[in-house]
């Protein structure tokens, strides 16, 4: 008969997976779907972005001591209205500013690192450690998926109009700015929730794979956005299960299985 801890032992060894597999549910179902609206604004760059100008801020946050993600999306943010006021600055040279700013914030947040004498496991903040998923993680990423759910259902329609009709929508004195803004600050909390999962690196890949297949004759965005996140979502179990089988990573292997679903369609 199992004493108390043994039954405690065998109950955590049975349930260990769990957390991981809520995540990949949740990272699935919610980077394509994120990922939809952005490439019908063409905001993706500004996505690839954002992911690389949280890590100054998960640095800072540490050092001071409050939720690494607090300090993620406001430095997210920050990337993104840097660039922003940068590239009206260097009209035609959009790539070339966001890339740069990207550049800036990645190599910043790499410096701090050492600079503030931080304990960091860069490569799991880059490319994901899903096997250490935790409760707080789980948390995080329900607000993301409510945040975008609060901001799809009360603002569909303007931004049905917005990735249609940019120049139409600002004429027609829609807040674009204000809808641009709310829309980075969402992908910001994607990126940070999806960081357990597969990294603030590869996240882009599911923010883009599976929606360049679930929009192909979808007829309208609602369509288009389930449509990703289901595919999405069936990567990242695939993904997940095939790292437990082959004792892998699962964030790269992620990664790789969104390229796959490209060349698949391509041949």
């Amino acid at each position: 008969m199992l004493s108390p801890v043994g039954i405690k032992m065998a109950s955590f060894s049975m349930n260990w997976w769990l957390l991981p597999f809520v995540m990949v549910l949740m990272i699935g179902a919610l980077c394509p779907a994120t990922g939809t609206i952005l490439l019908t604004h063409r905001r993706l760059m500004q996505a690839n972005l954002i992911s690389h100008a949280v890590l100054p801020g998960l640095a800072m946050a540490l050092a001071i001591g409050i939720d690494p993600a607090v300090g993620g999306v406001i430095s997210g943010l920050l990337g993104a209205l840097l660039a922003e006021r940068l590239v009206h600055g260097h009209a035609g040279a959009d790539v070339a500013v966001l890339n740069t700013v990207l550049a800036g914030f990645l190599g910043l947040g790499v410096l701090l690192i050492p600079l503030l004498g931080l304990q960091i496991d860069l490569e799991a903040v880059l490319f994901g450690d899903l096997l250490t998923v935790s409760i707080a993680d789980l948390g995080r990423t329900f607000v993301a998926i409510l945040a975008l759910l609060v901001f799809v259902a009360s603002r569909y329609q303007q931004l049905v109009y917005l990735g249609v009709d940019p120049e139409g929508a600002a004429a027609s004195g829609m807040p674009v700015e204000r809808l641009r803004f709310v829309l980075a600050l969402v992908t910001a909390l994607v990126v940070v929730s999806a960081m357990a999962a597969v990294g603030v690196v590869l996240v882009i890949g599911l923010l883009c794979a599976p929606v360049l297949i679930g929009l192909h004759k979808a007829r309208s965005l609602r369509q288009a956005m389930v449509r990703s996140s289901l595919i999405g979502t069936l990567i990242a179990i695939g993904g997940f299960l095939l790292a437990l089988l082959f004792n892998l990573p699962p964030g790269p292997l992620i990664g790789v299985l969104c390229m796959g679903l490209l060349l698949k369609r391509q041949f």
